[in-house]
């Protein structure tokens, strides 16, 4: 039992206490994120080198990998320039021969000689007349030795730690590491059939088969997802432990009297997200609950009968939006409604006059006004609010942690609805956002107006303008989104090397992108000037970014949404929260610059009216995986289904925008690939969520230890941004 004890704590010590790692080689570890034998010990194999598969030069097949044994008939070390040297050699067998090439390492001038006999492991590929391969796995055998079934794992290295010193610092750390205590319960080992931690690193790091390693990976790779669930919900219920929480009335007469007020029926999808909220509202604990809906889905509506709940239970509620625009269209919107529902509210934002905020802080402090929406000037001292029992936070991704807590913070222990428009696929929210209730809506409600999508070649992109003219002179408005704001005189004078097209048509230069015409990418700037001047000479073209004063952004929405322009040439600040009913038409200028996410947020900004919509993506990519991305966009107006597609195609964080809590420690997890898995850990967190039953005890070391790791992740990227500042 001590020696378990012992085994098991030995993982959170230095790995300075690694035999081998002298203290230069724990500083180069460091660099790498590994402090600890545990980080050592996470530190994976990227791949595995099958030897198992031996054939002879002559077998061996162009662009497939393989192991060839052979000996050394020649070695060189060449320098074809003063920064680079390389060694080739000349590897025979009965059969033929192979050129092997080693960039920048220059020591196997030392380690290997002519008439050794070798294993090389690696692809063959073939030039200059000969079959070769290029930087492959190297191995000393002896003579006359048979080389089949073994796996050589291959881990991340560096300039300063090979990838075989990492090798055997893990195989020392193994050894001491050995007979750990398992944080998993027997229960989910015997239910899900998975070997015990000790063995599935020994298996992870040093495997006797692929499919020995496959099983290892498995195994830790639940526990990944396992303890991140537990750490977020065991955060949330300490965070929560010492409040009192408000049981809110869900079925008072000022819920009653919105569906009254309401214009139009909530579907069925609509109906059973609502029941999720006010189920968790209505719960004897602080609701914690995140609402995920397609844009155009109703999300802002089911926030309105949380807030007449709220006024139904005796308190008040606050609604946070990111930005003036979408905080006025709330207030727009919802505004109304609430107010036939007896649930007086008001507007808040920097814009507003000061006697008019005087006004209208004073009744929110008397309670005389139940709901106040606006954006970050809800976080200003002097907002009081004496009875808050609900705070609704729209775009939840866009504001900090540090926000979201002052905004909660108005209130004893309000409850919390997060709103968002980003598609998150299940798994990727469950993984993220597990200390969260969740709810989905999928379908834009019946009635709505199709929307097209086309995807074009940058030399094609007068089709989509002709259609944008067209619409124009019927009465509808354009948006033109443009990945930048605008370019330098010195970078407008260069595109004169650009063809006539390009020279005319204003853009502006990116280095290293080879795949565009003229290596350009449209401004809005001097977008918005071509198409004033060229396209919409008759109409009125504006230009909207985020550079621009709050007061002048205002204004030019103001105008494109009453009709007084045309066509607004915009970049992604239009992403959120636009409602321009007569906007009909969307171009998206180098459409392959957005993540698919991003462009179906873009496009829910057309087709808010009644009138049948289209949406072009242009793109001068030559690349086929770039154009078979944004086909995905023509087949379907599914944002989950998009989020899914783009899920397999990038990072979480370039889906989610931000760094998320937990996202350091999956190493294994892949939430497009262990959806099964990421399901089942979520539901097996939940039974004993706060780690109280007996036989939980290392299972909540684990978790603390996991907190440790996660702080020192946040305060490294917090030291990361200060160097960088």
């Amino acid at each position: 039992m001590i020696d378990r004890v012992q085994a098991s704590l030995f993982l959170d010590e230095p790995v300075a206490n690694v035999p081998q790692v002298s203290p230069v080689r724990a500083k180069a570890l460091a660099s790498m994120g590994i402090f600890t034998v545990r980080d050592l010990l996470e530190h994976y194999p990227r791949r595995y080198i099958d030897l198992s598969s031996v054939v002879t030069v002559e077998g061996s097949r162009i662009g497939q990998s393989c192991t060839i044994c052979g000996t050394v008939h020649e070695m060189k070390l060449k320098k074809p320039r003063y920064n680079l040297q390389l060694v080739e050699m000349a590897i025979t067998d009965a059969s033929g021969l192979i050129m092997v090439t080693f960039f920048r390492q220059p020591w196997l001038m030392k380690t290997f000689k002519a008439g050794d006999r070798v294993a090389v492991a690696g692809k063959v590929e073939f030039s200059y007349g000969f079959k070769r391969m290029t930087n492959p796995f190297i191995e000393k055998v002896g003579d006359g030795a048979v080389v089949r079934g073994k796996i050589i794992p291959v881990h991340p290295a560096s300039g300063k730690i090979s990838a075989a010193f990492m090798l055997r610092f893990v195989q020392e750390a193994l050894g001491l590491a050995r007979g750990c205590e398992d944080p998993l319960p027997l229960e989910l080992r015997l239910r899900y059939r998975l070997p015990s931690r000790g063995s599935a690193l020994a298996s992870v790091h040093d495997p006797r088969t692929l499919d020995e390693a496959k099983a290892a990976r498995r195994r830790l790779a639940f526990e990944e997802v396992f303890l991140l669930e537990l750490f977020l919900m065991l955060r949330r219920r300490q965070e929560v432990a010492d409040l009192e929480a408000v049981r809110h009335c869900v079925d008072g007469p000022r819920v009653a009297a919105l569906r009254e007020a309401l214009p139009f029926s909530l579907t069925d999808e609509q109906q059973q997200a609502l029941g999720d909220i006010f189920e968790e509202m209505a719960a004897p604990r602080v609701a914690n609950h995140l609402l995920l809906g397609d844009v155009g889905t109703g999300k802002t509506v089911l926030a309105a009968f949380a807030l007449a709940a709220a006024a139904d239970s005796g308190g008040q509620g606050m609604f946070m939006a990111p930005t003036e625009v979408l905080a006025s269209q709330h207030f727009d919107s919802i505004g109304p409604l609430l107010e036939k529902a007896g649930v007086p509210c008001g507007l808040l934002t920097a814009r507003t006059p000061s006697e008019e905020r005087r006004a209208l802080l004073e009744g929110f402090a008397s309670g005389a006004v139940s709901v106040l929406i606006g954006t970050h000037a809800l976080l200003e001292p002097d907002v009081v609010c004496p009875n808050l029992t609900l705070a609704v936070i729209d775009e939840q991704q866009r504001f900090g942690v540090g926000q979201r807590q002052r905004l909660l913070q108005k209130g004893p222990a309000p409850d919390a609805l997060y709103l968002t428009a980003t598609p998150i696929p299940r798994t990727l929210a469950l993984t993220f956002f597990g200390d969260m209730t969740l709810s989905y809506l999928h379908s834009r409600p019946r009635g709505l107006a199709p929307r097209a999508t086309t995807v074009l070649q940058r030399s094609d992109r007068g089709k989509a303008y002709d259609a944008a003219l067209e619409r124009v002179r019927a009465g509808e408005q354009v948006f033109i989104v443009c990945p930048l704001i605008g370019c330098s005189a010195e970078e407008r004078d260069g595109r004169s090397a650009a063809g006539d097209d390009e020279a005319q048509h204003p853009a502006i230069a990116i280095e290293d992108e080879g795949d565009y015409e003229a290596d350009n990418l449209a401004a809005a700037e001097t977008e918005a000037q071509f198409l004033q001047t060229h396209v919409f000479a008759d109409y009125k073209v504006e230009l909207l970014h985020g550079r621009m004063k709050g007061d002048e952004k205002a204004k030019v929405m103001e105008r494109f949404r009453s009709g007084q322009s045309q066509v607004l040439v915009s970049t992604t600040i239009i992403e959120v929260g636009v409602d321009v009913p007569m906007a009909t038409v969307m171009i998206v200028e180098d459409a392959d610059r957005f993540g698919l996410s991003q462009l179906h947020q873009l496009r829910g900004r057309v087709g808010r009216g009644g009138l049948p919509s289209s949406v072009f993506l242009v793109s001068a990519s030559k690349k086929p995986e770039a154009m078979s991305r944004l086909k995905a966009m023509e087949a379907t107006d599914d944002g989950f289904q998009l989020a899914d597609f783009d899920l397999s195609l990038r990072r979480e964080g370039d889906i989610l925008g931000n760094r998320q809590s937990g996202a350091s420690a999956l190493k294994l997890v892949n939430v497009t690939r262990d959806k099964g898995m990421i399901e089942a850990a979520h539901k097996d967190a939940r039974t004993d969520p706060d780690l109280s039953l007996p036989e939980h005890r290392f299972l909540a070391r684990e978790v603390e230890m996991f907190g440790r790791r996660e702080k020192r992740a946040e305060e490294d990227k917090d030291a990361h941004h200060s160097r960088r500042s």
